[in-house]
């Protein structure tokens, strides 16, 4: 695997880095059959509404979020000061950014693109790593630079649906760097194998959380960190007073329950189950996607890819675009795992605009 050159400097951002796949669904996408968001669909389920329902009646009360910080904790088997609950993943990636003094952060991409966002907006410069196609966006330690002193990356990474071997990432770690692991689709891995979450042996690891993907919490604004008391204590200093709405601590401390858990798992088993069938059809129209996929959506690339996308918005179907991140192009399309009888809507509607784009005969494999 090559590693010579691929750590970029760059003071400017390239692509859209504020382009989400939310985006794709709003406006004149509302109506769309949605296969850009990676929420899993028909949640949150009705247990979780109730509770959360039942916490509305507490809202002249100010958040306590202790319960929700120590049933946290317990899930991962960490002492609660390991712990900060936040609006959302994507608000500790802010708080990082302001918190941590940095002088060479690094953003191992392609990946969600907040994070590069937050550290540009809190004045960094920002180095990119490019994982490489040819190499299944697979990534080699030895690309990150030495004299990084912040490393993020993504497990299992978004749009690649790459997941890394837990020591591959670990040995991204380096004293007096803090290594940021976005573990945000990691409970859509059956086992969550291959989580770093709970580990206490890594320097400098810092472990990201949401809850709004596999229990559809995008609107409520819900995830955690995982770090050093001292990491967590100086990201809780950047953070405004009662940052997570009580209703927020309901449902954190409700989704760490063994109901919860069990239930997540099955869903876990579920999207491997539909991500399979959803491959295979890919691969009955000559789409091949990046193998293996593990998150809850796969990367597939597809010659004309912005006029194939085009044309699926106008059958119907939204997915979400591939060259806003960067190291991708237009060709490239994240594509939501959905129930079997969703995907089957969408293939038959893939086929129709695949049968009328250039170069339909010519459709590379990646893996």
């Amino acid at each position: 695997m090559r590693t010579e050159e691929s750590a970029l400097r760059t003071e400017d951002p390239g692509p859209d880095l504020r382009h989400h796949g939310d985006a794709e669904v709003r406006d004149d996408g509302a109506a769309l059959v949605d296969l850009a968001v990676n929420v899993r669909a028909h949640t949150p389920p009705g247990w979780l509404r109730e509770e959360i329902a039942a916490s509305l009646a507490s809202l002249a009360a100010y958040p306590d979020g202790r319960a929700a910080r120590a049933a946290v904790a317990a899930r991962h088997g960490l002492p609660a000061e390991r712990v900060l609950l936040t609006a959302g993943a994507a608000e500790a990636f802010v708080l990082l950014a302001r918190a941590l003094k940095v002088r060479r952060p690094v953003v191992v991409h392609p990946q969600f693109t907040e994070p590069e966002a937050a550290l540009r907006d809190a004045g960094h410069t920002v180095d990119r790593v490019l994982l490489r196609p040819e190499d299944g966006f697979r990534l080699d330690p030895a690309a990150v630079p030495e004299d990084a002193d912040l490393v993020v990356i993504g497990n299992p990474t978004n749009p690649t649906s790459v997941l890394h071997p837990a020591e591959t990432v670990a040995q991204l770690a380096r004293p007096g760097r803090a290594l940021v692991v976005d573990e945000a689709f990691m409970d859509a891995v059956p086992g969550e194998r291959e989580s770093l979450a709970g580990r206490t042996d890594v320097p400098g690891l810092v472990v990201l959380r949401s809850l709004t993907k596999t229990w559809g919490l995008a609107g409520l604004r819900i995830g955690y960190v995982l770090s050093s008391p001292g990491t967590v204590a100086a990201l809780q200093r950047a953070q405004p007073l009662w940052p997570v709405s009580a209703p927020a601590l309901t449902a954190a401390e409700a989704c760490m329950s063994p109901r919860a858990l069990a239930e997540a798992e099955q869903a876990a088993d579920r999207i491997t189950a539909d991500r399979a069938h959803l491959v295979t059809g890919l691969a009955a129209h000559g789409v091949r996607v990046v193998e293996p996929p593990e998150g809850p959506f796969v990367l597939a690339e597809v010659p004309d890819g912005a006029e194939v996308r085009r044309r699926l918005r106008d059958l119907g179907y939204a997915v979400r675009r591939g060259d806003t991140f960067p190291g991708l192009g237009p060709d490239w399309l994240r594509i939501a795992v959905r129930d079997r009888e969703t995907v089957d809507g969408f293939l038959q509607a893939l086929g129709s605009a695949l049968g009328s784009a250039p170069g339909r005969e010519t459709v590379p494999g990646r893996g």
